[in-house]
Formats: C-alpha cells, sequence, structure tokens
C-alpha cells in the first residue's frame, strides 16, 4: 500500500539544539504576514498558514498547496525556519485532513 500523500508541514517553535523561538507570538506574527481582509473586513489568517500549539510548542501548519498558488510565500516561510534554524516536520496526510474536515463538521460516522 503506498504511503498517504503529505498535505502539510509543521514549523516547529524550537531551534534544531531544542531551545525555544522567541518572541513567543513569533507564529502570530508569521502568519500576519499571510492575512488579509475579509468579506467582514476583519483580518483573517490565510487558510493556507495557521497558527497553533502542539505538545505546549507554539507551531505554524503550512498547507503543502501553497506551493503552487503563491511559491513566494511558500518560499519565504521555508526560508523564515531555516534561517532561524527552525525545526521542521511533516503534517498531516490526506487521509487526516479529511478526517479533520468531516469532525469539524460534525459528521463523525
Amino acid at each position: 500500500m503506498p504511503e498517504p500523500e503529505i498535505v502539510e508541514f509543521v514549523i516547529q517553535g524550537v531551534t534544531v539544539d531544542g531551545k525555544p523561538f522567541r518572541p513567543s507570538d513569533w507564529a502570530e506574527r508569521l502568519c500576519g504576514v499571510m492575512s488579509a481582509f475579509g468579506a467582514d473586513n476583519r483580518m483573517q489568517y490565510s487558510p493556507y498558514v495557521h497558527p497553533v500549539t502542539a505538545a505546549g510548542v507554539r507551531c505554524v501548519i503550512v498547507d503543502v498547496r501553497l506551493e503552487e498558488v503563491e511559491p513566494m510565500a511558500y518560499r519565504f516561510l521555508l526560508s523564515f525556519a531555516k534561517d532561524n534554524e527552525l525545526k521542521i516536520r511533516d503534517g498531516r496526510d490526506a487521509n487526516r485532513s479529511e478526517l479533520a474536515k468531516v469532525q469539524r463538521a460534525g459528521d463523525t460516522d
């Protein structure tokens, strides 16, 4: 059985040396760069980039489709992680991503 396709990666707020990345709101700031005003005239995070906390660590989730939609933004995010020596790991695969959509909609059958 082939490996499921990875649909996102995670930039973790921990350096390769294991130190927490500062400032503590770095994830929100980075995602803010990718924000835009929505129909309700409020700033909204991009559907391709959003901050989360995983196991107590601030992280940024990046949807790999961003590379097709906005290659410069995608390269910027990767460069940010590399320049700041942040850990990057694979995120959800296509199957887990679809399950999350179903669960958010409340249909768990």
